[in-house]
C-alpha cells in the first residue's frame, strides 16, 4: 500500500484558492509573480508544523498534566538571552 507524500514532497500540482485582493497584492509585492507558489508552500508547511506541534503538546499535557508556566517562562528567557540562566531555570 503506497503512503501519501509528506509535506514538501511529491509532484507539484496546481490548486485553486480564494484570497482577498489586498492579500494578493501584498503577496505579489513581496514575492513577485513567479515566487508566489513557493512562498505559499512554505507558509502552509510552517502552519502544518505548528498544528502538529500543538497536537503533540496537547497529547503530552493530557498524559502528564499541564506544564509549569513559570518553568516555561524561565526557559524562554534563557533562549532569548534575557538572563544568564541558573540551575533552577534549566
Amino acid at each position: 500500500m503506497a503512503t501519501s507524500p509528506a509535506p514538501g514532497e511529491g509532484p507539484v500540482r496546481p490548486v485553486s484558492v480564494s484570497l482577498h485582493e489586498g492579500t494578493i497584492a501584498a503577496l505579489k509585492a513581496r514575492t513577485g509573480r513567479r515566487g508566489m507558489s513557493a512562498y505559499v508552500e512554505s507558509l502552509i508547511q510552517r502552519q502544518l508544523e505548528r498544528d502538529r506541534l500543538r497536537e503533540l503538546i496537547e497529547d503530552a499535557e493530557a498524559a502528564h498534566g499541564p506544564v509549569d508556566q513559570s518553568a516555561v517562562d524561565a526557559k524562554r528567557a534563557i533562549l532569548r538571552g534575557e538572563t544568564a540562566g541558573s540551575a533552577d531555570a534549566a
